[in-house]
């Protein structure tokens, strides 16, 4: 899903820190990242905790006639996020994930994460 509440907050913040960015381009074969930092190769992934699997959020037993079905579900999305960072990578790309629930805690921490990931020299 594209433009979710997160991802615009986080694109916001990132933009009033000067860096400027592209919307959903592909950065590998089946791979579209959030968005992208262009001039600094650095591809950016906002998961949304349930859908993407989040640690803290994600129920560790879904309960219910459909339990299976989400876990698979969950699982599933896990193993394609690790696929599309290893080929984004593979494709000379620095990949950030960022979760939904930091984003709502913090939305200028990670914005400040991007932009150290883009230029690791500025938080010297």
């Amino acid at each position: 899903m594209r433009d979710t509440n997160p991802e615009i907050a986080l694109r916001k913040a990132v933009h009033w820190l000067g860096l400027r960015f592209r919307l959903q381009r592909k950065v590998a074969p089946r791979c579209t990242a959030d968005f992208v930092l262009p001039r600094k190769h650095v591809a950016v992934f906002v998961d949304g905790c349930f859908w993407h699997g989040c640690p803290d959020h994600t129920p560790k037993e879904f309960r219910g006639p459909n339990a299976v079905l989400w876990h698979e579900k969950i699982e599933t999305n896990r193993e394609r996020d690790r696929r599309n960072t290893v080929q984004a990578t593979a494709a000379g790309w620095t990949v950030i994930r960022i979760w939904e629930c930091e984003i709502r805690r913090d939305v200028g921490g990670a914005a400040q994460r991007v932009a150290e990931t883009a230029d690791p020299n500025a938080a010297e």
